[in-house]
């Protein structure tokens, strides 16, 4: 059967598939129904008590996207040759061996809990089911193939959350085709800013081709921090392999385009003699159109100064003028961050602390969660946070702050929010675990890794959350574990949560496969 998709409002090319099936085993075909979009094959065979029956489908796809349409069902009949040449568990048997060497580097062994377990188990098959890195046309939907919520539109969730665990369980190719990804769809960042009518590149909180295709302004024109979780990307990439071609070259065109968007998209305020980003959302989604978001100052700044560090290390002469990075120092320099002396914390945005700040355990618990239960206005008027805000930041440049910073916003913020997003707790694990806060980092764990399986915010039948499964793994890595590499220096300090008696994992780091296994004193 041969079909063409539909037209789509997005911009992507319609393209051709052709799928083919064929039949072995002990049935027989009895009938064969041709329609306008499906072929229907009616097999029988009588049933003999105690007696096995066999049948085997073999379903053949192939598209357009990789062979030129006129050639399609000439591949096919190839293919239908070619694996015939082969029996079931011929192919069972390489899937099987496909797998164990996946397992063999990828699994997390924890002993003593078989929640905790099964949660990131379920999680990263899931995860290595849905990405294998080997085409760097695709990236990461965040439904997978379990649901069609999204329409497995790309998230800044990839770059954010899934680049850390690529980069530590599969070989530096996979997650360089992250990075290409982005790079491919350059021109169309470049149009997503023109938009809007900034310089250099946007790239979109949602797309299929590269340009944006959120229809929502608070997001679209907004949640403009996902801009810098490109950037991130590329630095965590190079930082963590300390292979920086990919930054001399292709990164930094992608840097400086995004640099000049956050150089046009700040303001002056002559008053307070600050650098200031007015209009936007944070990562808390509910609240929108603020001021001076902590965490996106932070970000934009930063990007600033990374672009210009990998200037000075790999000129571009040829992409940019000494002028335009010094106008990027004087952004730094001035740039405007909303703290509170008294509390010693960094405040979300402008005007937070005029909220009512009572915390989420004072709720009745049949508002939540919030979003299926209250009126957006209401959302929007309330203190309560969606997922990490402030803590994004504090876990992003977790080297330029003392614990006794990170403490107090955590128990500022944490309290506040209602972990509404799937990609809250990993965060939230991850620090308190850093800040010897066991029981929170364990519950943040928890929720994390069964967030499917147990259904936490009550939206599992849209489909599993893959890329914030990613989570489960950043929790034990980058928290029990307390993996880090800043500076390019590998480093851990690892504690072993009360429930269990030990926990185990790999990483790759540098052309090193190292095991790290966390066990009781004896």
């Amino acid at each position: 059967i041969v079909t063409e998709t539909i037209p789509n409002p997005f911009g992507v090319e319609q393209f051709t598939v052709a799928a083919k099936q064929s039949f072995a085993g002990d049935f027989t075909r009895v009938n064969q129904e041709t329609r306008e979009s499906s072929v229907l094959d009616v097999y029988e065979a009588k049933l003999v008590e105690n007696a096995p029956l066999t049948f085997i489908k073999n379903v053949l796809v192939v598209t357009s996207r990789d062979i030129d349409p006129s050639n399609l069902t000439k591949v096919l009949s190839n293919l239908t040759l070619e694996i015939s040449k082969k029996t079931y568990h011929e192919f069972y048997k390489e899937q099987e061996i496909a797998w164990k060497k996946r397992w063999e580097i990828a699994d997390v062994q924890i002993d003593g809990s078989a929640e905790a377990q099964q949660g990131i188990r379920f999680n990263l098959f899931q995860l290595f089911s849905t990405y294998y890195g080997e085409d760097e046309r695709l990236n990461i939907g965040p439904k997978g193939f379990t649901g069609e919520k999204y329409g497995g539109a790309t998230y800044w969730d990839t770059e954010a959350y899934a680049v850390p665990l690529y980069l530590a369980l599969s070989d530096e190719k996979v997650a360089k085709n992250l990075l290409k990804y982005r790079h491919n769809q350059l021109p169309q960042a470049q149009h997503n800013a023109r938009q809007q009518g900034l310089k250099g590149a946007l790239y979109p909180m949602v797309t299929f081709t590269g340009v944006e295709c959120h229809n929502e302004w608070e997001i679209t024109f907004e949640e403009i921090h996902r801009n810098g979780a490109m950037a991130y990307a590329i630095y965590n990439y190079s930082n963590y392999t300390g292979d920086e071609t990919y930054l001399a070259h292709e990164g930094l065109e992608v840097l400086i385009e995004i640099a000049r968007f956050w150089a046009d998209r700040v303001h002056y305020s002559k008053r307070n003699d600050k650098y200031m980003i007015h209009g936007v959302t944070g990562p808390n989604e509910y609240e929108n159109n603020i001021n001076n978001n902590w965490y996106t100052n932070k970000l934009a700044a930063w990007v600033l100064t990374y672009t210009a560090e990998s200037l000075a290390k790999y000129p571009r002469p040829d992409l940019i003028e000494g002028a335009e990075t010094a106008h990027w120092s004087e952004i730094v320099d001035k740039m405007y961050y909303p703290e509170d002396e008294e509390l010693g914390i960094f405040v979300q945005h402008d005007g937070y602390l005029d909220k009512d700040l009572t915390p989420v355990a004072q709720l009745d618990p049949k508002n939540l969660p919030l979003n299926q239960n209250w009126s957006w206005d209401r959302v929007l008027r309330s203190p309560y946070i969606k997922q990490a805000d402030v803590l994004q930041g504090i876990y992003f440049f977790g080297n330029q702050f003392s614990l006794a910073e990170k403490q107090r916003n955590f128990d500022f913020y944490e309290p506040l929010t209602v972990h509404e997003s799937s990609l809250s707790p990993s965060i939230h694990a991850i620090l308190a675990a850093e800040l010897g806060m066991e029981d929170k980092a364990v519950e943040m764990y928890e929720r994390t890794a069964r967030l499917d399986l147990d259904n936490y915010n009550n939206d599992t039948e849209d489909g599993l959350h893959i890329t914030s499964m990613t989570g489960s793994w950043l929790s034990i890595v980058h928290g029990f574990a307390q993996m880090k590499t800043w500076d390019g220096q590998l480093s851990f300090a690892p504690f072993l949560p009360q429930a269990w008696t030990g926990y185990a994992f790999h990483i790759n780091y540098r052309g090193r496969l190292l095991k790290i296994s966390v066990g009781q004193e004896v």
